[in-house]
Formats: structure tokens, C-alpha cells, sequence
């Protein structure tokens, strides 16, 4: 938005009174030859950042200072008075001071602040939304779940994470806006964009790239099923959404920022992205200070990405391939665990797996990407030195090993152990894993539905393209899983979808209403009992408890958090099944 039309004002947020002649809100402090000095003063209802107004003279004006921010003079009675650091806080003053010069004997008197069209000197101008937030994804009629309109409402979910600056075709709209636009200024480089993680609003390097390699793989992989939802463009646009962020985090040849925000500050803050006033510090890794998983991961997602977008923006594609070379050649060459060197990540996003997963996943996905038979040899020398073809049980941000395996078996075909080793995995999943009461293979406490959806992401993956003897019971398996979380035991795991649907995950933005009162200051969007204000459409919640149970409970983060990882293979595994039913 531009900034005379769409920064969040202080004076349109404000409730105003205005007199006959000068606007209430302003009062006369003292005036001197020519020139006079005034304040602008109001109460704010909400808490917001940016000032940003038109003031309107009824005589006259030389020049206008704004002693809290900056003042342009548009013509002889119109002055825009901005200043994009500002904040307040609910229930606080907004106040700042000017200075007007003029000619003549009669003073210049502020008569209207306009914002978007309205005076907010009236006494009427309150927080309203222009437009409701409907639910753009249509219903299709497929049985016996709607896995199109759950393919569309995932991106939805991608939409409402995006941080900077809000693109025009936005469909999370009315309840999102810009935010976090001052990322990297503390280290000299424009780091906006990208995805806040989960409920929060961190942005993890590591689990955004995971999240955004399975996506691309899903888009490669599965073209049909999105083609035939109509979900194309939305899926490039939620990895381009990433992969624009990653490569303004890569500053240097062998640097690269990994993390934007202090876990421990961002989650003691429960608020809406657009209102934070934290301290949002940018954290990198270098040849000094190396980070493997983090390098490679990135690079997977570049190298991947850069499929998704040949053809489509033959550019763009060679960019995305040539950084991917430059991130894993710095990962490779200069070996260590992401967490030792931004330690802010180690109690968040630990790679407890070691980085030899991501050495194999990133060398296979630049084959895939160059054809480059040195990252065959690079995936080799991972898979002796790491023995990665051993105690895979789970597909996740940590631990890449299945994926290389699927990954492995189609790029690397004559190197049998890839395939013996999926499916090993998968059977070793199908048979010996617990399950629920109901259904759901259960493979971790935190986020049973993810980790059920990502092996299931891989077990389509495995009907459509590994062993033609699994493919009936890989698919059916597959199918199981998905069906599960979509409402096989009688409610819906994901938010706005199906039958009885959570209504309340773990989601600090979509449980702040507008205006959002005293939401961050009093937590109350953390443990007001009620639903979330604003549907998170297409958010895949954490799950049961191994014994089936679920409680839609905001403070469970365990079982109600929603993730970008959480989503990512989830949406490729719908987008296979939509293949296999058309």
C-alpha cells in the first residue's frame, strides 16, 4: 500500500471531536511572528504503529514542521504529517507536536485530518473493515471428502502466515495486513517477506526452507491434482513466497540470515503480527559461525523451487539453481550444526538428526535440478559417511531421510538401496508403529496429525512412482491417514473444513479480533474461552493423544498448534489424491 492511502494512521484510529473551526484534537500552545506552535493529542482505542494523515488549513500555509515525525507540504492548505515509527499502545495518547509559518494576519487553523476519505476531526471516525472475510474456496462435491476445496483453503493458511508486505491479490485480507517491515534494519538488509512459523511470529529459516521443498516436490510431483483444483498459481505463489524471502537472506556468498525475532521475546508477546513492538533481531550464519542444515535445507528448497518455476519464469528458475549451488557448496564445505551458531534456534528448532540427512536431501534435489552428476557422488559420500540408510522413523523438518530415500529411488534408479530402503520405511511404519484407537498412526506426541500426513505424503508418493507391488496397499494406507484428519472420527482437524472443525488453534493473529482491544496486553486472545475471531482456514492442527482424545483448546499448543511445516506435505498428499480421483 502506498503510504498516503494504506499505512494504519494514528488519526484513523482515533475517536475525534471537532469544533466549529479548528479540529478538536489540535490545541494552541503559542504563536510568535509569522509562525505558531500546536499539539495534536488523542486517545487511541487500539494499538497500532505508523502515523501517517492529511491535515487541511483553512488559510494559507509557507511550511509545517512536525516535531514527531516529518511534515510535506502537497499545496498552501494541505500537509501530509507521517512518521512509520510511531507506536501505541491501547488506552495511550498518541501525541506530537507542530509548527506552522505563515504569511499575513490571520492564522492558519487545522480544520479536517483526513484518512481514506474521512475527516477524523468529526468525532465519528471508528475501526472498521471495509469487506468480510468469506471463505473464497469453493465446494466441489467430491467424495467422501471435498479434497479440492481442503486443497485450496491450505493456501489460505500459507496466505494468513506471510509477513512484510502484503501482495494486491491477498485473500486473507480484511484481518492481515503489512507487518514486521522493519526486519533487518539492525543489520543493514531488507529481510521483510517470508512466513511467520506457526501460532507466533518468528521467522525460522530452517523449518520455512523444509516447509517450502515439500511444497515445490508437491507441485512436481503431483501436477495433475492441482491443476485440476484449480490450486497452480496459489501453490507456485506460496513457494515463491519463501523462495523470494531466501534469497534476500542470502547476503553474501557464504552467508546467510537463518532467523528474524528472539523466540523468547516474540512468545511472551500474544498479538497480532501487525501490532508488535518487540525488538525483531536478525540472526545469520557465516564461515566463522557455519550452519549445515540450514545451508542445505535452503538449498533443497531453492533447487526444488527452481523446478517449479522452469519453463514458467526461465529467470527466476536459473537464479533459484545458482544460490542453491552456492548454499550447499557452504554448507558442505563448512561443516556444522546450524544451532551452535544461531543459538537462539536450539530450543525451538534443533536439528536433533545432525545435518548428514540434509547433506543427502540437498545433494539429490540439485541433481534433480542441474543433472550435475558430482551431487550423486556428493549424496553417496553423505549416505556412507552418515550410514543414513538406518533408524529412519519419521519424515520431518529434522529428519529428511525418508524423502532422500523416495527421492533417491527416482533420480538415482540404478542405486537400488534407495528403493529397498522406502520401502522398508513404509512398512516399517504401516506394521510396527502404534496407532490410535481410530486410526491414526501415532509417531510423535507433538503434531500426531503432521507426522501421519507426511508419511502419507510419501506413501502416495510411493503408489504413484516405487514399487507397483505396494501401490494398492500404499495408497489405501495413504488415503486412511488423510481421511482421518479430514473428519473420519466425526470432526475435522482442519480449521474451517468439514465437520466440526477446531475453532480454536493455537494462533496468536486469528485470536486477536479488530479492534483488538487489549489483546497482547492482557492476553486475552490466549484464554477468552470463545472461538478465534477470524477462521484460520485450511490450518492442520497438532492432533489426538495416542489414545484418541482431542480437546479444542487454545493453550494446548501441543495438540492445537498450527505450523507451515504442519501444512506442507499435507497439501502434496491432497493434491495426489485429487490425481487419483478424477
Amino acid at each position: 500500500m502506498g503510504k498516503q492511502s494504506g499505512l494504519v494512521s494514528c488519526l484513523a484510529l482515533l475517536l475525534a471531536g471537532v469544533s466549529a473551526e479548528r479540529c478538536a484534537v489540535i490545541t494552541f500552545d503559542h504563536e510568535w511572528d509569522g509562525n505558531y506552535a500546536a499539539n495534536f493529542t488523542s486517545q487511541s482505542e487500539i494499538p497500532f504503529k505508523g502515523l501517517d494523515a492529511l491535515f487541511t488549513f483553512d488559510h494559507p500555509v509557507k511550511s509545517v514542521s512536525n516535531w514527531g515525525g516529518s511534515a510535506e507540504v502537497i499545496d498552501d492548505i494541505h500537509v501530509r504529517m507521517y512518521n512509520d515509527n510511531l507506536f501505541v499502545e491501547t488506552g495511550a495518547y498518541c501525541t506530537f507536536g507542530f509548527q506552522v509559518s505563515y504569511s499575513g494576519d490571520t492564522r492558519p487553523e487545522v480544520i479536517a485530518i483526513d484518512m481514506n476519505g474521512q475527516d477524523a476531526c468529526d468525532g465519528t471516525l471508528s475501526w472498521t473493515t471495509t469487506e468480510p472475510y468469506i471463505n473464497p474456496c469453493e465446494e466441489t462435491g467430491m467424495a467422501p471428502y471435498d479434497y479440492p476445496q481442503a486443497l485450496c483453503m491450505s493456501f489460505l493458511f500459507y496466505e494468513a502466515q506471510r509477513s512484510g508486505v502484503l501482495p494486491p491479490d491477498q485473500r486473507v485480507k480484511p484481518w492481515r495486513w503489512d507487518s514486521a517491515l522493519n526486519d533487518g534494519v539492525d543489520v543493514g538488509h531488507d529481510l521483510t517477506g517470508g512466513y511467520y512459523d506457526a501460532g507466533d511470529h518468528v521467522k525460522f529459516g530452517f523449518p520455512m526452507a523444509v516447509t517450502t521443498t515439500v511444497l515445490a516436490w508437491g507441485l512436481i510431483d503431483f501436477p495433475m491434482g492441482y491443476e485440476q483444483a484449480g490450486q497452480t498459481e496459489y501453490a507456485r505463489a506460496a513457494v515463491k513466497w519463501a523462495t523470494d524471502y531466501f534469497l534476500k537472506a542470502h547476503t553474501a556468498e557464504y552467508e546467510l540470515y537463518g532467523q528474524v525475532g528472539k523466540g523468547s521475546d516474540d512468545h511472551a508477546f500474544w498479538g497480532r503480527p501487525e501490532d508488535m513492538y518487540m525488538k525483531r533481531p536478525a540472526y545469520k550464519i557465516n564461515r566463522e559461525n557455519p550452519g549445515t542444515e540450514l545451508a542445505c535445507e535452503t538449498a533443497a528448497a531453492l533447487a526444488a523451487a527452481s523446478i517449479v518455476f522452469e519453463g514458467i519464469d526461465d529467470e527466476y528458475s536459473a537464479k533459484l539453481r545458482e544460490v542453491a549451488k552456492e548454499l550447499y557448496a557452504f554448507g558442505d564445505e563448512h561443516r556444522l550444526e546450524y544451532h551452535l551458531s544461531i543459538t537462539d534456534a536450539e530450543a525451538f528448532y534443533r536439528s536433533w538428526s545432525g545435518y548428514g540427512d540434509e547433506l543427502l536431501w540437498g545433494a539429490l534435489w540439485l541433481y534433480r535440478a542441474t543433472g550435475d552428476e558430482a551431487y550423486l557422488t556428493k549424496a553417496q559420500e553423505a549416505w556412507d559417511e552418515f550410514s543414513l540408510g538406518e533408524k529412519a522413523e519419521q519424515f520431518s523438518w529434522d529428519d529428511k531421510k525418508p524423502g532422500a530415500y523416495a527421492l533417491g529411488s527416482m533420480v538415482d534408479s540404478t542405486n537400488t538401496k534407495y528403493a529397498a530402503a522406502l520401502k522398508e520405511f513404509l512398512r516399517h511404519v504401516r506394521e510396527d508403529s502404534k496407532y490410535t484407537p481410530d486410526g491414526l498412526v501415532f509417531l510423535d506426541v507433538w503434531g500426531a496429525n503432521r507426522h501421519a500426513a507426511n508419511v502419507a505424503f510419501l506413501a502416495l508418493w510411493a503408489s504413484k512412482y516405487g514399487d507397483p507391488a505396494d501401490e494398492a496397499i500404499n495408497l489405501l494406507w495413504a488415503v486412511s491417514q488423510i481421511n482421518y484428519i479430514l473428519g473420519d472420527t466425526g470432526h475435522s482437524f482442519v480449521v474451517g473444513f468439514g465437520v466440526n472443525p477446531p475453532q480454536r488453534p493455537h494462533h496468536r493473529s486469528s485470536s486477536c479480533p479488530i479492534p483488538p482491544d487489549s489483546c497482547f496486553l492482557n492476553s486475552w486472545g490466549q484464554t477468552q474461552p470463545g472461538p478465534n475471531p477470524h477462521i484460520l482456514y485450511g490450518a492442520l492442527v497438532g492432533g489426538p493423544a495416542e489414545d484418541g482424545t482431542y480437546e479444542d483448546d487454545r493453550e494446548d499448543y501441543v495438540h492445537n498448534e498450527v505450523a507451515c511445516d504442519y501444512n506442507a506435505a499435507y497439501t502434496g498428499a491432497l493434491a495426489a489424491i485429487i490425481e487419483r480421483n478424477n
